[in-house]
């Protein structure tokens, strides 16, 4: 049987993006989607991804196919997987079909390439599992034997990672091209969800501090969140601590620490964006929320610890990156805290805070 020649990028009608999770990994993507959909803007766009990260790229109510909107703004289908939920019952039946299932309507579309901007095995499994003839990838993927399924290896050359996957969008464009902004769903059920829960915490403008992460290592300590609340309330702000799912004592910690300065609340995806978009400022550590403010030109104070603020830090806006010259590089996900981010002192967030908030913009 003689294999399928891959079109070249003119003709390209179905273009399938993987890219499945984080939050912050899935927003550094979302640049070069829209790079990818003003570049072929008839094509069919797909993107693969985790189902908990759906949110970010078509609203709950919305149908997953179709035409797009407001609430679907970027790509015309999102397929979703549920890796950990599988894993779990690997050897259930009716995981099995879900999954058959799943990779059958990823195949039906019939796509001519895959963009694998995760760079993972999994993720290069699953673009080759799509049927795309052509599969695009880094040269140097996060996980090195994830190169083995692709037919195109991309030398990324740029720092920050929005900006490698954005060379990888210009690979499968031809040319280069400017990189663009995100693009968000807009719901305006959570839009006014929003509006009211603000309103009955008496809550105008406001800051919102971020205490959580993904590991140990990238936390600052949480009670030093409040001590900022605390300081910045000298403004006229208050603060909104947000958390997230099994970081309720984080948050009380940090809003005890604040004296009445800070509200803890908890938000959906969408209400997150929504209540971002309000905000004058955004306060923490190397996570998906701190990128989503990135990502909606809020200015943003970022304290890092053991990752590197020129590959992951805030793009494209107004930012104060803080970060000891002594922490680690390391991805490695270590449960305690590193040592030098420690270091940075209350101070120090609040002299920044006060710097942004006096800034033009913000």
């Amino acid at each position: 049987m003689t294999a399928s020649i891959p079109p070249s990028s003119a003709d390209f009608q179905r273009i399938l993006i993987v890219r499945l999770s984080s939050m912050g990994d899935v927003i550094h993507t979302l640049p070069a989607a829209v790079m990818l959909r003003e570049a072929f803007p008839h094509a069919t766009l797909g993107w693969l991804i985790e189902e908990r990260w759906a949110e970010l790229l078509c609203t709950l109510s919305t149908p997953r196919s179709g035409a797009l909107s407001g609430q679907k703004p970027l790509v015309d289908i999102v397929h979703t997987v549920n890796l950990k939920r599988w894993r779990a019952s690997l050897f259930s039946t009716q995981t099995w079909e879900r999954i058959a299932a799943g990779l059958s309507d990823l195949r039906a579309v019939g796509y001519q390439v895959a963009i694998d901007l995760q760079g993972a095995v999994r993720s290069s499994i699953l673009a080759r599992w799509s049927g795309a003839p052509a599969i695009y990838g880094a040269t140097h993927p996060r996980e090195n034997i994830a190169s083995v399924w692709y037919t195109r290896k991309v030398i990324a050359e740029r720092n920050h990672v929005v900006e490698q996957y954005c060379e990888l969008a210009q690979a499968l464009i031809g040319h280069p091209v400017p990189i663009p902004g995100a693009v968000f769903p807009c719901d305006p059920v959570p839009e006014e969800t929003v509006k009211k829960r603000l309103s009955e915490q008496g809550i105008d403008e406001f800051v919102i501090l971020n205490p959580g992460a993904g590991w140990g290592a990238k936390k600052w300590p949480a009670e030093r969140y409040g001590k900022v609340a605390k300081a910045l309330a000298q403004t006229g702000l208050r603060s909104i601590i947000n958390f997230g799912p099994g970081e309720e004592a984080m948050a009380q910690t940090a809003k005890d620490a604040s004296d009445g300065a800070a509200a803890a609340m908890s938000f959906s995806i969408s209400e997150l964006v929504a209540l971002t978009r309000r905000a004058r400022l955004f306060l923490g550590g190397d996570t998906g929320p701190m990128h989503l403010a990135a990502a909606l030109h809020i200015p943003v104070v970022a304290i890092f610890g053991p990752t590197d603020p020129a590959r992951n830090g805030p793009f494209g806006t107004l930012s104060i990156v803080l970060r000891n010259s002594n922490s680690p590089t390391s991805l490695t996900r270590r449960p305690q805290p590193d040592p030098a981010m420690l270091e940075i002192t209350t101070d120090q967030v609040v002299a920044s805070a006060r710097k942004l908030l006096e800034s033009p913009r913000a």
